[in-house]
């Protein structure tokens, strides 16, 4: 049988053709969707939200390192592995597994889409987009406490979408280059893995850089005000905490 065809196509080969279907074309940062667009990103996050571990041949780590054990690394195991299944110039389909109290930082994805699907443990995912509003200044939280003129290029006027815990039960977290872009995401009460679409995939030379960033200052609650938030964002180099190792992906192979 031919891989993708009759009724033997796994769940992960359905979600890679899928994923190359629906960002044929994806919507830029600013664009409005379009009808194919919506209808086949419906379609992409009805599979990710059927999609389990066990789909994968994972198997759910646990908080004792009882099974399985990652590779050995030569400098100590990272907080984060990732497993690559696979990349074009569309996008790029892997899994990334935590370790636990482990957190991926807040950080961005120029221009991208994405869709993430927790597969086992739980995560908290926080989700921030930068304000980019024609002016600046003039209303709005101020940054406390004030930065000093080095940091001043760095900071970005951000809103705190949400934040909110996934399981393997919740349905994909989802982001695009206008909506809930930059986000950290937390292991809550031990380890966790999440399979994640990026879509195009990073790539420095074409814009698409990783940044990192932590939140300077909060504003006051007020129960009056929305749920949402505005706060500064300081750019920041990568958390010397946080570095990411590779394992090998055990599940299903994908052919595109």
């Amino acid at each position: 049988m031919m891989p993708g065809d009759g009724t033997m196509t796994s769940i992960v080969q359905r979600i890679a053709r899928q994923a190359l279907l629906t960002f044929r074309s994806p919507p830029g940062p600013g664009e409005e969707a379009g009808k194919a667009f919506v209808e086949n990103h419906g379609k992409l996050k009805s599979l990710m939200t059927e999609v389990r571990a066990a789909d994968l041949r994972l198997v759910p780590r646990r908080a004792d390192g009882g099974a399985p054990r990652p590779p050995p690394f030569p400098h100590g195991a990272p907080p984060v592995t990732y497993m690559h299944i696979c990349e074009t110039e569309r996008f790029s389909m892997g899994v990334f597994l935590l370790k636990s109290g482990a957190s991926i930082p807040l950080h961005d994805h120029p221009g991208m889409h994405g869709v993430l699907k927790v597969l086992y443990g739980t995560v908290r995912i926080s989700c921030f987009d930068r304000l980019e509003r024609p002016g600046g200044g003039g209303g709005g939280v101020q940054a406390a406490p004030p930065p000093g003129p080095a940091q001043t290029g760095s900071l970005r006027r951000s809103v705190l979408r949400s934040s909110a815990e996934y399981t393997e039960e919740s349905g994909p977290c989802v982001l695009s280059p206008d909506r809930d872009n930059l986000h950290q995401i937390d292991a809550v009460d031990g380890p966790t893995a999440f399979m994640d679409i990026l879509a195009p995939p990073y790539d420095p030379e074409d814009g698409r850089d990783c940044h990192y960033y932590k939140v300077l200052a909060e504003p006051e609650p007020n129960p009056a005000e929305r749920r949402e938030q505005e706060v500064w964002l300081l750019e920041i180099s990568q958390p010397a905490h946080f570095w990411c190792g590779g394992e090998p992906y055990p599940g299903p192979e994908v052919h595109l």
